[in-house]
């Protein structure tokens, strides 16, 4: 069973989930502030995050016997509590949409706990801020799709959770994180980079610049969508990969999406492009045969249909028409920001090896030429479920 804590805004040399780097007794004590007065039996490190350090923590407690603790990444969310802030929001109102008109099927949404004194966080006499949020019992997550049922499983996962924050005015959460997914933003970064960096001109760095440069103008599709008023901004998830979407250990159905430190304004199509680039590569992220990289278009098909079966209420013309470039800019974006942190020196991403990042962006784009060379397919499938 496995909830996972992840996003690819990853910087380098923070701490993973340890219970030494904290210390028990220590990390007893700030459970406590959360616990409602239960007793606390255990807190183990919990999860393969790396972003926030996890814990789970088990307490008396009949109805509820267990609860996630985690110690928020101030390196990344600069402001922990806006982060609090959103979720609070976002959980009250998804909880209330459920109150009123309960989906036909199980779904939950994690719950944000209160301290003692009723914060939605405990700030440590070392300046940590620490959460506590309710876990998920009888769920599990994987990071790897298993065939179109499960892709069909993780569309819905993602139309379910956009469409129970469809009527929530984007304007009443922060921007935790600016400039996420803004592509041209992205685009510019990686030129102040490649005009101050000595560039070590191997073939698969050439191969990565010319990559760039030969789509470059186009990387603007989506803002130039938005400035002209026909995508619309809406609330999104961030990081909506699979291992975040939680199946029921029994039923095998999709419960619940996590991970909401990014839910924030933005485009549905971020989401839905982040969710089929890591959904729909079979052979994986992390491979070192970049060149065996493929998107597979029925995974695609099953996430869009997932997708669609509840999104339909609430996506307009317009955004089905930008779902294909959608797919295609997502996956070329992270390569980008892969092949720029290569060429800064491995700054922001963690790396295992010096050209890890450089390997990461040639898969990002491996993956992104095989979109476009599916590109009437992909189109096809949106139009038939239009």
């Amino acid at each position: 069973m496995t909830h996972h804590q992840t996003t690819d805004q990853t910087p380098v040399g923070q701490s993973s989930n340890c219970l030494s780097a904290v210390g028990v007794a220590k990390l007893q004590r700030i459970a406590a502030q959360f616990s409602s007065g239960a007793d606390i039996t255990a807190v183990e490190a919990f999860g393969s995050g790396n972003i926030n350090d996890t814990f789970l923590v088990t307490v008396k407690n009949i109805s509820q016997p267990r609860f996630v603790l985690q110690r928020i990444n101030t390196h990344v969310f600069r402001q922990p509590q806006l982060v609090m802030q959103n979720m609070s929001i976002f959980t009250c109102h998804v909880r209330d949409r459920l109150q009123r008109s309960p989906l036909a099927r199980r779904w939950e949404v994690p719950r944000v706990l209160l301290t003692h004194e009723g914060d939605d966080h405990w700030i440590e006499s070392d300046e940590s801020v620490w959460r506590a949020i309710s876990f998920i019992e009888g769920s599990e997550s994987f990071d790897a799709m298993h065939d179109v049922d499960h892709a069909r499983e993780v569309g819905y996962a993602l139309g379910t959770f956009h469409s129970l924050i469809s009527d929530l005015p984007p304007d009443q959460l922060a921007d935790t994180l600016e400039g996420f997914h803004i592509t041209p933003r992205y685009l510019q970064h990686y030129e102040q980079v490649l005009a101050t960096t000595t560039v070590n001109l191997s073939s698969e760095v050439t191969y990565g610049l010319q990559f760039v440069r030969d789509r470059a103008e186009w990387c603007s599709v989506l803002e130039h969508a938005k400035a002209g008023g026909k995508l619309p901004l809406r609330l999104m998830h961030g990081d909506p990969k699979v291992n975040n979407v939680m199946f029921d250990c029994s039923t095998g159905k999709a419960v619940s999406v996590i991970d909401l430190d990014t839910v924030k304004p933005g485009l549905v199509h971020y989401d839905i492009g982040d969710c089929l680039r890591s959904g729909c590569n079979p052979i994986g992220e992390e491979t070192e045969q970049w060149e065996t990289v493929y998107f597979e278009p029925d995974l695609c098909q099953g996430i869009l249909q997932g997708y669609l079966s509840v999104a339909k209420a609430f996506l307009t013309n317009h955004d089905y028409d930008y779902l294909f470039d959608a797919i295609r800019l997502i996956a070329f974006e992270l390569g980008l920001r892969f092949l720029t942190d290569h060429l800064a020196g491995n700054v922001y991403f963690k790396v295992k090896h010096r050209d890890h990042n450089l390997m990461r962006a040639l898969v990002q784009f491996q993956l992104t030429q095989s979109i476009e060379s599916q590109e009437t397919v992909i189109r096809s499938l949106i139009a038939e479920m239009r």
